[in-house]
């Protein structure tokens, strides 16, 4: 493809073929603001602030959508375009719920930061406003269409990337809102509650519904034993909340700052991640030996199972039984934790930190109980502890360096990369191998299923046996395999798969970066990076090699037996569209 050589603001600049001029400005170090544009996935030029001028072009363009042609010139800052983009904001804030101050995403917000650059502050549009309703019918998500600029930022991301398409434009003209046909609340239509709608939603329309009320709650009473465990991503993440580089690993400072915050115990989310290994592992091993349902599909994240509950209910037989770690950790606290600490399970308050919006719905599953009690208590994503932390007034770059307490803290690498597409079924080979094959094997890691794209094959050769894998990401990608899979195309013995597009570091729970960000630097791979490091730099990388959980199976007994199924196993029901 040939290239093509243009001016922006008199600099040369020189792209490929096809690119537009937002491309080409990028590719200069210059930037030009975006609200609706989200790189791959929402492309649309409806909300005007990316206008530029264009020799020749009788009215400004929208660059987001406008193709580049050779000798093309190009001014993104003239008086002319600064002026439409302001008038652009008056308007779109003239029909906004400007309650900047208490609003969870001041200061992390597009359109504020937007507001600010170009002094837009009262509007002289002020008047009528379009009528909504809060929606915070479900356990996971609120939808304030009051803040709502119409970007369709979510509309794109649920139905490319998920394969959902729960939401659209409802409407038309001034009328138009965001929600679900006939203006159903989320709660009764198939939202899977992934929460990718709310990382690229550019204000508050869309947030995680907030649960650190009943933390505070809980740690300010004093008959609660109050434990806490964060998933294996977080600890990749959470830096980022306060100025942090992406992808560092302040795994010691967040065990710090658990602390502080006064929790009786702070435990890790990523031996639970080991313990899913043993008898996801297991469960797999006696499919094979047994004639079992193949393939056997992971059921760690719960974005995917609901989307296999709503959208593809014929493969529930072949999900995993195994709760997902967060919900183990949860059984274990309420069993084995209790019991060696001498206390009783209906004293505990069980909290995760999870990078996902969706595992607040997992904990309110009915499969997620035990003899009456709730495995989790609370479920509280990256953002929300980040919250926690600015709140209770601890200066991050003050904490120090601790770890996890030793009861439940000593995870392998295996579990530690779990928050990476790819980790999972990684993991379960390196335990699956050794196992079938009865012996240690040099082989530790299986950089087929690394990486950040949709669908990753791999045949190994297990014992004799060809292994055929496969690792999704992103919850269409999974529906376009299993339609592959129904047609007779594709056979495979075991399938990752994870509803959020990069695996859990690209959770709905996880921080949030503005467009530019998430379009100029690699946050999923930076994120995983971190994971894949640790895993590398630990002492213990098969999840059966742990001594914490062979000390966990000397209570429980076998991998898969009687009190292990009681506690870690779980059932599915089959949804409605």
């Amino acid at each position: 493809m040939a290239d093509i050589t243009l001016k922006i603001n008199g600099i040369s600049v020189t792209v490929p073929a096809g690119s537009t001029i937002l491309d080409a400005a990028n590719a200069a170090g210059i930037r030009i603001p975006t609200l609706c544009y989200l790189k791959d996935i929402n492309a649309i030029g409806a909300c005007r602030i990316c206008v530029v001028e264009v020799k020749g072009a009788r009215s400004l363009v929208a660059s987001c959508v406008y193709p580049v042609t050779e000798g093309m010139e190009v001014i993104t800052n003239s008086k002319k375009v600064l002026d439409s983009r302001r008038m652009t904001l008056e308007l779109i804030l003239s029909n906004h719920n400007r309650s900047c101050l208490s609003c969870v995403r001041s200061q992390n917000c597009e359109l504020q930061k937007l507001a600010l650059e170009y002094g837009v502050d009262a509007s002289r549009f002020d008047g009528v406003k379009t009528e909504t309703e809060l929606d915070d019918t479900n356990p996971y998500l609120v939808r304030d269409n009051s803040k709502c600029i119409l970007c369709r930022r979510c509309v794109a991301v649920c139905r490319h990337n998920q394969g959902a398409g729960v939401i659209g434009a409802n409407e038309r003209g001034f009328k138009t809102t965001i929600g679900s046909a006939f203006n159903l609340e989320l709660k009764v239509v198939a939202c899977i509650g992934c929460g990718q709608c709310t990382v690229v939603c550019p204000t508050g329309a869309l947030v995680e519904k907030d649960d650190t009320s009943l933390v505070w709650d809980a740690l300010a009473d004093p008959s609660k034993h109050v434990v806490v465990a964060p998933a294996p991503s977080v600890r990749a993440q959470l830096g980022e909340e306060f100025g942090d580089a992406i992808g560092t690993n302040v795994e010691g400072k967040m065990v710090a700052a658990l602390r502080s915050l006064g929790f009786d115990s702070v435990v890790d989310v990523d031996v639970a991640a080991d313990i899913t290994i043993m008898e996801e592992g297991t469960e797999f091993i006696n499919r094979v030996k047994g004639g079992g349902v193949l393939p056997l599909i992971t059921s760690c994240s719960p974005g995917w199972v609901k989307y296999c509950e709503h959208y593809y209910p014929e493969f529930i037989p072949n999900l995993s039984s195994c709760k997902s770690p967060q919900g183990m950790y949860g059984a274990l606290m309420k069993s084995y934790y209790a019991e060696k600490m001498n206390l009783d399970p209906k004293d505990l308050f069980v909290v995760s930190i999870m990078p996902c919006t969706a595992k607040k719905f997992e904990r309110t599953r009915e499969g997620y109980r035990v003899d009456g009690l709730a495995d989790i208590d609370a479920a509280l994503t990256t953002r929300e502890l980040a919250r926690m932390i600015k709140k209770a007034g601890l200066v991050w770059s003050m904490l120090p360096e601790e770890e996890f307490d030793s009861i439940f803290g000593l995870a392998t690498g295996a579990g530690h990369i779990f928050g990476a597409t790819g980790g999972v079924m990684e993991a379960a080979l390196r335990t699956v191998a050794e196992v079938l094959e009865n012996k240690e094997l040099p082989q530790v890691d299986y950089k087929e299923v690394r990486g950040m794209e949709g669908v990753k094959e791999a045949v190994y050769n297990i014992a004799g046996k060809d292994v055929r894998i496969a690792v999704v990401n992103g919850t269409a990608n999974a529906g376009r395999l299993l339609d592959k899979i129904k047609a007779g195309e594709a056979n495979y013995d075991f399938i990752e798969v994870m509803a959020c597009p990069g695996g859990c570091v690209n959770g709905g729970g996880q921080p949030i970066h503005d467009a530019h960000t998430r379009a100029s630097t690699d946050i999923k791979g930076l994120r995983a990076k971190a994971l894949y490091d640790e895993d590398a730099s630990s002492q213990y990388r098969k999840s059966h090699q742990s001594p914490v959980v062979k000390e966990i199976y000397a209570y429980l007994g076998e991998p898969g037996g009687h009190k292990a199924h009681h506690l870690l196993h779980t059932t599915y029901v089959a949804r409605g569209k």
